[in-house]
């Protein structure tokens, strides 16, 4: 007879005679091993003993308690370094008891570009390997093209990759409507552009009257040398910049580099709220919903969430928050060290930062009140679609399956997730559809490729269905052929308790008059007003969105793809050059061994490996 394993506090009163008063990182774990809890602590020892007292604990700590089985630690240097490794682990192991950011997308930059006589301007998003300088972080892409836009009507930069730049013949619609100086076609010097980029990053920098002063002072000039055209355009340049600067008038004066973290805590949920401010200009807000337990408080909530979003991030030099956190001096440190200068922590009681707090605490109370609402109302749909189907419960978990093709050509399968939150955007997946077997347009045979692969993947990741990862709803795109199709595929694979719906068009294929299928069941409506039947027209039609959207994606690439793609050696850069010598790639297939040298950096080497590559196809 196994005996179960022994749980609780008198389990962690053992680990009491092992560890010291060191610094490091604690993991609780559950009789399966799995990560409970991670924590860090200035004195091991002193942390756990805390832990081993059978009472005085909070709910959820007494739960958390009650399920360790085991616990795992990891000494320190310092107290710093043990606060970075406890934030790297909850990223990675996202324990059930710890408050986890759930969302950690980048934010996009602009890029100004380097060592060219024209430089670029840009939206730039991800790892900071090309020349030039960076400016941001912007909260969204809305916002760093607003200020693109704000940029260019003030400092007429160009937006245009390098290659559309090197083969304009004619100025582009963008100098058209003044928002663009031609450089392309030498419009503008290369020493009065430059001067131009200058200004614009003086601008981004927060220095934009200056640039005002200096405007105003070279119109003046222009006027006086008659110069009437030029006058013109700097007058044009100055009005611009008086807009911009008039629809700036909300940015704060005293604060030139923050970010200013705002938390709201309600019904066992959070928001945090994180505006940018960067060279005195607001460059706009983000809120995020950190996952929390019902009885956290405000500071842990707050130190696990600025360690988590600034693991991977760059910090400003200063964070202006709402809250004090439980290891302000400690979260300094690591902050500082990332930066490689000084990084504040303040809480402000008066003056401009409180009032910028009270604004961004303002949008978190507000944000969170609409995702309540949201939530309340998506798991009364939840609760429609168990009815309306005869589930266990609310599924907590749908996965919606679609195919896109035209005439079978650059098939795809789409799969979007929704659950008690909504759209699970970062869940969605898509499938190249592989078969070479299949009839083109076999929307049978498309189907059980897709789902053939998805539970094989679930199987071979999540055997014993405890990570979250199995949908408790199937709803596919079909009536009773691709229903009895996908059973199949189920059975074969054992998951045939997992509940499936087909979802197929009425009479006129008209939306409101769907059908629905299950297994051994007679098809059945909805009523045409019943919220759960919108609730599954709007999953059918974000299923139907992301499959179209993958397919052409994927077509787009395929048109846009040439044989030189599959020649070794030849990258973008060469394929470029190659195509610009010989006009396509049918030409450079027809090329000789001394037409393909001739083509700049292509070496004797990789000119054999062309020609031998399109002469060996026949």
């Amino acid at each position: 007879m196994t005996e179960t394993p022994k749980t609780g506090y008198e389990v962690i009163q053992g680990y009491l005679k092992t560890i010291d008063g060191s610094p490091g990182v604690y993991r609780m774990l559950d009789s399966e091993s799995r990560v409970l809890y991670v924590g860090k602590a200035r004195n091991l020892r002193a942390r756990v003993s805390n832990y081993a007292r059978p009472s005085g604990h909070s709910g959820r700590i007494a739960r958390m308690i009650s399920n360790t089985a085991s616990m795992m630690f990891l000494t320190t240097k310092t107290e710093t370094e043990a606060l970075l490794l406890e934030q790297n682990l909850i990223k990675q192991l996202k324990p059930k008891f710890n408050v986890l950011l759930r969302d950690d997308k980048s934010f996009p930059n602009i890029l100004v570009t380097a060592d060219q006589d024209y430089p670029q301007i840009k939206k730039h998003r991800g790892a900071k390997k090309e020349k030039g300088n960076y400016y941001g972080p912007f909260a969204s892409a809305g916002a760093v093209n607003r200020t693109l836009n704000q940029l260019q009507r003030v400092f007429l930069l160009r937006d245009c990759s390098n290659a559309m730049f090197e083969s304009r013949t004619r100025p582009c619609l963008q100098h058209q409507i003044k928002r663009c100086s031609a450089p392309c076609v030498g419009k503008i010097s290369p020493e009065e552009y430059q001067k131009t980029v200058q200004d614009a990053q003086k601008f981004l920098n927060g220095k934009s009257t200056d640039i005002q002063a200096r405007l105003a002072s070279d119109m003046a000039q222009a006027s006086e040398d008659m110069e009437f055209e030029r006058a013109a355009a700097l007058r044009d340049r100055i009005k611009a910049l008086t807009q911009v600067q008039t629809a700036q008038g909300i940015n704060p004066q005293g604060v030139s580099e923050a970010d200013i973290i705002a938390l709201h805590l309600d019904q066992g949920q959070a928001c945090v709220q994180v505006f940018f401010i960067r060279a005195n200009q607001n460059w706009g807000n983000r809120d995020y919903y950190p996952r929390v337990g019902p009885d956290v408080d405000a500071a842990e909530v707050l130190e696990a969430f600025i360690g988590q979003f600034y693991d991977t991030r760059e910090p400003p030099r200063q964070l202006i928050l709402s809250n004090e956190i439980e290891n302000p001096d400690l979260m300094a440190d690591a902050l500082s060290g990332k930066l490689g200068r000084k990084v504040e922590l303040l809480v402000p009681k008066r003056g401009e930062k409180a009032e910028l707090v009270d604004g961004a605490l303002r949008n978190a109370r507000e944000s969170l009140a609409r995702k309540l609402a949201e939530t309340a109302t998506q798991t009364n749909l939840l609760k429609g679609l168990a009815d309306a189907f005869d589930l266990d419960g609310p599924p907590q978990r749908i996965e919606v399956y679609d195919n896109s093709h035209i005439q079978g050509t650059n098939a795809v399968g789409g799969m979007i997730v929704a659950g008690p939150d909504g759209m699970m955007k970062n869940q969605y997946r898509k499938f190249n559809i592989r078969g070479e077997e299949l009839t083109p347009g076999d929307d049978f045979g498309m189907m059980k490729e897709v789902l053939t692969r998805r539970f094989k993947r679930l199987l071979k990741e999540d055997p014993d269905r405890k990570l979250g990862m199995w949908p408790e709803l199937l709803l596919i795109d079909g009536g009773a052929g691709q229903v009895s199709a996908v059973a199949s595929i189920m059975r074969e694979y054992g998951v045939e308790d997992i509940p499936m719906v087909g979802v197929a068009k009425g009479i006129d294929r008209d939306a409101g008059k769907e059908e629905f299928y299950r297994v051994g069941k007679r098809p059945m409506a909805l009523r045409h007003n019943d919220p759960v039947l919108y609730f599954i027209q709007r999953l059918r039609d974000e299923a139907h969105r992301f499959a179209i959207g993958t397919h052409r994606a994927k077509r787009a690439k395929a048109v846009g793809a040439t044989p030189l793609d599959e020649v070794p050696g030849v990258g973008a850069a060469r394929k470029r050059a190659l195509l610009a010598h010989f006009g396509s790639a049918k030409a450079v297939g027809r090329a000789n061994l001394s037409d393909l040298l001739a083509v700049e950096g292509v070496s004797g080497a990789l000119a054999e490996r062309i020609y031998a590559f399109f002469h060996e196809r026949g």
